[in-house]
Order: structure tokens, then sequence, then C-alpha cells
């Protein structure tokens, strides 16, 4: 564990090269999954989105319908490589733990000056429990989708009733994974918060963040360090 701490630059590895790739990757593409289902709507006609430059694809269906694809192509690949790798590897980091509602409670109430916020491992409970609802959504949206794509590309005669729940499903999940995808951005803009982002892009946190905020994580990874 000693690669994971750089004392002298003041940084701790928190994310390896393969976790931001597929997290960019499931953010990107689910980001074009949710324009491009506006798209199809249609949306980009009705609010004049076809006449920005560049954009002048996005007012036909069949088009957009084919970047979907492709975009729910390298989202699925991405979702299946994340629950394949990490199982593989034994990670239980972002699985719910007893008493995260609790403590999730003690951080809301920390924000506005009530208590202070319980000591925390690598990953705050209000993250466990956002990424169990997350993947619940995401499954939701896969399935239902495949259901639809399954239909349009071979099964043309499909039960009628099938099709039509499958819809309804993938429509309301699609307003949950937005609004999940806009609760994610505004949990960064809170200031406690706020030396994650740097995380995310290079996978790195301070040190002096990571002690202070996430003390029983720094604690284990330095045990593991000095046992070496």
């Amino acid at each position: 564990m000693t690669e994971k701490i750089d004392r002298e630059k003041n940084l701790v590895e928190r994310h390896s090269i393969v976790e931001l790739l597929e997290h960019w990757l499931v953010a990107i593409s689910g980001l074009v999954l949710l324009v491009t289902g506006l798209f199809e709507m249609p949306m980009a006609k009705r609010y004049y989105i076809s006449s920005v430059p560049g954009l002048g694809w996005s007012a036909d269906y069949i088009v957009a319908l084919n970047v979907h694809y492709v975009a729910a192509f390298v989202f699925i690949a991405a979702c299946v490589f994340h629950v394949v790798y990490h199982l593989a590897r034994g990670d239980k980091g972002l699985m719910p733990q007893r008493g995260d509602l609790k403590a999730s409670f003690q951080v809301i109430k920390s924000f506005f000056g009530v208590g202070e916020e319980p000591p925390f491992h690598k990953y705050l409970p209000e993250q466990r429990l956002a990424y169990v609802g997350m993947a619940f959504i995401i499954f939701m949206l896969i399935v239902s989708g495949l259901i639809k794509t399954y239909k349009n590309l071979y099964a043309p005669d499909m039960s009628y009733g099938l099709v039509l729940t499958a819809t309804w499903i993938h429509n309301i999940f699609f307003v949950l994974f937005f609004l999940a995808f806009v609760a994610h951005i505004a949990a960064l803009i809170i200031k406690p918060n706020r030396p994650l982002v740097r995380g995310i892009f290079t996978g790195k946190l301070r040190l002096d963040y990571a002690r202070s905020r996430h003390y029983l994580w720094v604690e284990e990874l330095e045990r593991g360090s000095k046992g070496e």
C-alpha cells in the first residue's frame, strides 16, 4: 500500500486509472444517452437545438436513435466491466454498511453547524447509499432498454403490453437517472465535498484533507504500509 500515499506531494491515491476510466465511460455515455433520449421525443427541432451549429443531426430521429444505441453499448459494457472487475477484486468499499443512514443524517446536520461529522472510511455513507440507488436505476434502464431495442431490431410483433411496460419503466428511470445525475453534481458543490472533485479527474486527494475527513481509510493505509 505504500504506493498509495505520497507524503512529499501531500497526496493519496483514491482511484486507480482503471476506476477513473470506467467512471468517465459511464458518465459520458450516460450523458449522451440522456441527450439523445430527449432528441428522440422529439425535442431538438421544437426547441431549436438542431439549429445549433454541429447539432443539425439531432432533429433526425434515426440518427439520434443510432447514436443512442452506440452510447448504450458503451454504457452497458462499462457497467458490466465495473461489476465483474470489482467483484473479482473483492472490492466492498461502496457497499452499504449498518448505520449508513444514521451517519448520513449526522453529515447533513453538520453542514448546518449542528454536531460533527462521524469518522469516515474511503467513501462517505451517503455515497454508499447513492451507489446502490444508482445501480438499481441503471439496472432498470438497461433491462427496459434491451427489451425496447430487441423489439425494434428483431421482434416488431412483440407483445404490446410488454413493450408499453418497458417503455414506461424506461421513461420513469430516465427521469430518476437525470435527477440522480443532478444530485451527484450538486453534492460536489457543497464546500466540504469540493476537494473530492480533484479525485474524479486525477484519482488523487490531498493527504491532509483525506486524513482529516477520511481518517479511518488513511489510518488503514498507513497501518498497511508499516506492515510491508
